[in-house]
């Protein structure tokens, strides 16, 4: 960056300065002393003016440099500099304070947005070794009841058990449920989630905590609007040409004589009338199933005759489909279970499998089973299609069915079954397989 003014201004007083030395000089040798003296002593008193103008310049840019190095943009920039040496020097100075103002206004409206969202949120900032608190938002502070601490270790004597469990993983990424204790209340359960992240050479470790109450509370609401879009598409379904028809019934009574055609039109109004009544009275009589499961009946029952039992219910079905079922389940134990509620959920499974297999040449079925942590495990598994990913979430789902003369009860009151055992119902799903998983205690 090339400063004229500058360049000129030092030229000038270095001619100020040599100039009259060069004078003196020539005084010396014309043996007038005195006057050699007086000129000497201008020439140093330039030299010394020219000293401190070099160094008052080089100090102010040393200062705003600093204060650039530093982000320090509270000191304002003198007006006689905007245009004189510093020109471009207080271009630089100005274009970095405002980049600095944008960056702050964006990170104040982050931190708006972190501390109105209802989950809590923790973020770590990496500096040598050592991880300091970077920002935590509202909600953690309130539902923590911790300060807004700038350390780690400071965090550590308010939460413990959560800090140790991080700690212990090696601030790796992680998703887990963490009971945590705050202050004299009963442990809660939270679900623990965290993340790792770079950018240039800075570290952070994001941490998100969700009550399990409001994710459960969040997945029976979405449960409950899916649900009120599939009975709002099943009563239209039936209700839109219940209503239509009605409507052309009445124009055609309305008629002062009937034709031979109205009389057909009438018959045919009615049967379609008859048939969408059913549909709605079976469409109702399934949600009572759902709604209205009996509490089960539960008596000590050997898993081999459950199975057996179910197999010889399945065994026409499957010899007829040229199915091939591989029972690889061979337990003495007995389970604490209502046999007929159990039956209705592995005949279920099955039916589903036997469904999968319609398309495949070679068709079978497995049923294993294993024992864990004091909890049976019964798997049935078929070499199927599998499930598509964009219904995933959705086979669960109360009469959601992705086959013609199904109606879409048989997962979901399966799954109401076993957890009204007190167990668990789950699934997964590869290219050439699925496994429904039945977890029974």
């Amino acid at each position: 960056m090339k400063n004229w003014k500058f360049y000129n201004a030092v030229f000038i007083r270095l001619l100020f300065v040599m100039l009259p030395f060069f004078f003196a000089v020539f005084l010396v040798y014309k043996n007038f002393r005195f006057n050699a003296v007086l000129v000497g002593f201008f020439a140093f008193l330039m030299l010394f003016e020219m000293y401190f103008f070099v160094k008052n310049q080089l100090l102010f840019y040393d200062k705003t440099l600093l204060s650039i190095l530093q982000s320090d943009f509270s000191t304002n920039f003198p007006e006689e500099y905007k245009k004189a040496n510093f020109k471009n020097l207080h271009l630089l100075y100005n274009k970095l304070k405002v980049q600095q103002q944008e960056q702050t206004s964006k990170e104040l409206i982050y931190q708006s947005i972190l501390n109105n969202i209802d989950t809590a949120t923790l973020i770590l900032e990496k500096e040598n070794k050592d991880w300091n608190i970077f920002l935590m938002n509202d909600c953690f502070s309130t539902l923590f009841k911790v300060p807004k601490v700038s350390h780690w270790k400071y965090l550590k004597n308010y939460l413990p058990s959560l800090c140790n469990e991080i700690e212990d993983r090696g601030f790796t990424e992680l998703k887990s449920a963490i009971s945590i204790k705050i202050e004299e209340q009963d442990l809660q359960t939270f679900v623990l989630q965290t993340s790792h992240t770079k950018t240039y050479n800075k570290e952070y470790f994001i941490i998100l905590l969700d009550s399990i109450q409001r994710v459960i509370e969040k997945k029976e609401k979405e449960a409950w609007i899916n649900l009120m879009k599939i009975i709002s598409h099943e009563l239209m379904n039936s209700l839109t040409p219940i209503r239509a028809l009605s409507q052309n019934l009445l124009h055609i009574v309305d008629q002062e004589q009937l034709e031979e055609d109205d009389f057909e039109d009438i018959k045919s109004s009615i049967s379609t009338i008859i048939n969408r009544s059913d549909h709605l009275q079976v469409f109702v009589e399934n949600y009572r199933k759902l709604a209205m499961l009996p509490t089960p009946n539960k008596q000590m029952t050997p898993i081999n005759l459950l199975l057996q039992d179910c197999m010889r219910i399945m065994s026409p079905v499957l010899k007829a489909e040229n199915i091939e079922l591989i029972n690889e389940i061979d337990s003495s134990r007995s389970i604490l279970i209502d046999k007929n509620q159990m039956e209705q959920v592995i005949i279920n499974l099955i039916t589903n499998s036997i469904y999968a297999l319609k398309e495949k040449p070679e068709k079978k079925i497995f049923l294993s089973g294993y024992t864990e942590n004091n909890r049976f495990f019964i798997t049935i598994s078929d070499n199927g299609r599998g499930i598509d990913a964009e219904i995933r979430d959705k086979v669960f789902l109360p009469f959601f069915t992705t086959r013609k003369d199904g109606a879409g009860i048989g997962l979901t009151l399966s799954k109401n079954i076993i957890e009204a055992h007190g167990g668990y119902l789950s699934y997964q799903t590869y290219e050439d397989k699925t496994s429904f998983v039945i977890c029974l205690i």
